[in-house]
């Protein structure tokens, strides 16, 4: 009787350890069919990117072959323009590809310049400012160049294509140790960034081929001795208004960056709260400050918040400011500032400044734009009056304010213009007019308030 219970727990143990592994080894499939599934779907996308990528790169080298020939306004604007939207999109697609951990940092340069160039050229009136002979030089020296790069991802394609190369590969190759990685595409993508590394040594470009994005990225206006690592600390600490205990770490930048900086973190265990911040090393101006804290409900009305950014802003010697926009998002109050010269607001000299709403404590700033752009200027006399200006508005707007102001224009160029303040319906815009051409220079819509859905079923 015993034997035959001993035989029957045996047999049931059996059964169902068989099935319990019959059931592990289903999920162990499914689990691998899934990570198949996912992998494929990647090496899909790469793969998808990479063959755009060519296929951009042989568009952008006929486009601009193209514009060499033309000679009138009506064709070069829109060719240009292509070559901008072709540009874009072969950056995007450089972008999907695994290639962050490989310096391919001039190639994707390039293709911006050759976006910066073609997009400020195709939107100036060519019948009044048709291409000089440099430029014309420059649109030849692309042409070469964008050859050069076509044939070279040309050769990459054709190696991939016919080894059944993986893109998946270049991600595992590129993880691996520099001296170790030893890939096909890895090493013809590397020829294309030495080709292009070749170009921005050679080339002499005109002021007006070189990007604007890289014009004003460092401080260059910047004042005052270099402060030391104690000094930035020092700065972090008064600024975050940090009681002892805290503990502080100051990290110098690393070579490569465009201007000295120091970055400092300050973490209080007792608070639950840590405040990073970014310092120049050049007259120790803070560049953003940022305090991680839970924010509790709000006791603070925005009005209030903005008097604490206001009063934040004038101990730190930012002066001659104005509010110009604000914002609540939650339990915090976002708060932007621009300089303001001889009655006229500088735009590109902005502060962001966010307050947590339930304390009027700063846990957000920002002056990296005011750093970069804040100088010595000539505000100069507007040669339009108001009144013409006003008459440059679309006779749908209604016009509510008016003042002076300075603005980047679409080739980020400082312009004084006349800044209108209106409405159509429910919807405000804010209108800029060239004070020197009449040019209608830029209008934005303005946000308007986001609509509660609390209480919609």
């Amino acid at each position: 009787m015993v034997r035959n219970i001993i035989i029957a727990a045996l047999s049931i143990a059996l059964v169902v350890t068989g099935y319990w592994g019959y059931q592990e080894r289903q999920a162990k499939n499914q689990e691998s069919q899934a990570k198949n599934a996912v992998l494929v779907h990647a090496e899909n996308n790469y793969q998808r990117a990479f063959h755009d990528l060519s296929y951009q790169v042989d568009i952008l080298h006929d486009k601009i072959g193209t514009s060499l020939a033309m000679n009138s306004r009506t064709s070069l604007s829109p060719c240009l323009t292509d070559i901008w939207r072709i540009t874009s999109e072969a950056q995007n697609d450089v972008g999907q590809l695994p290639l962050s951990l490989m310096a391919f940092s001039k190639t994707e340069e390039f293709l911006s310049k050759i976006g910066d160039f073609s997009y400020r050229t195709a939107i100036r009136d060519l019948e009044k400012e048709p291409l000089t002979d440099k430029e014309y030089g420059n649109l030849q020296s692309l042409y070469k160049q964008s050859a050069d790069i076509q044939t070279e991802i040309r050769k990459v394609q054709h190696v991939a294509l016919q080894n059944n190369l993986k893109w998946m590969d270049v991600e595992m190759a590129l993880s691996d140790d520099e001296e170790k990685s030893d890939n096909t595409i890895v090493d013809g993508f590397k020829t294309v960034e030495k080709k292009v590394s070749g170009y921005s040594q050679a080339n002499e470009m005109d002021p007006t081929f070189t990007s604007y994005e890289q014009k004003e990225n460092n401080f260059k206006n910047l004042t005052g001795k270099e402060i030391s690592k104690k000094e930035a600390a020092s700065i972090a600490t008064r600024y975050a208004k940090a009681e002892k205990g805290t503990k502080v770490k100051v990290e110098e930048n690393k070579k490569g960056s465009e201007f000295g900086f120091y970055s400092v973190s300050l973490t209080d265990a007792r608070k639950e709260s840590e405040v990073n911040m970014d310092i120049t090393k050049k007259g120790g101006y803070p560049i953003w400050f940022i305090n991680t804290r839970d924010v509790n409900k709000s006791k603070i009305s925005l009005n209030e918040a903005s008097n604490h950014a206001k009063a934040f802003l004038k101990q730190n010697k930012f002066e001659n400011l104005e509010l110009y926009e604000s914002a609540q998002y939650d339990n915090i109050g976002l708060f932007n500032f621009v300089t303001v010269e001889q009655g006229a607001r500088i735009y590109p000299d902005s502060v962001k400044v966010k307050i947590a709403l339930d304390d009027g404590s700063i846990i957000g700033f920002s002056a990296d734009e005011f750093l970069k752009s804040n100088k010595q200027r000539k505000i100069g006399t507007p040669v339009l009056s108001e009144e013409a200006a006003r008459k440059k508005i679309s006779s749908k707007v209604q016009v509510m304010e008016h003042r002076l102001s300075v603005i980047n224009n679409n080739t980020q160029e400082e312009v004084l213009c006349h800044e209108f303040l209106g409405t159509i319906g429910d919807d405000t815009y804010r209108i800029f007019i060239n004070a020197k051409t009449g040019d209608e220079e830029k209008v934005e819509k303005l946000e308007n308030a986001e609509p509660i859905y609390e209480n919609i079923v």
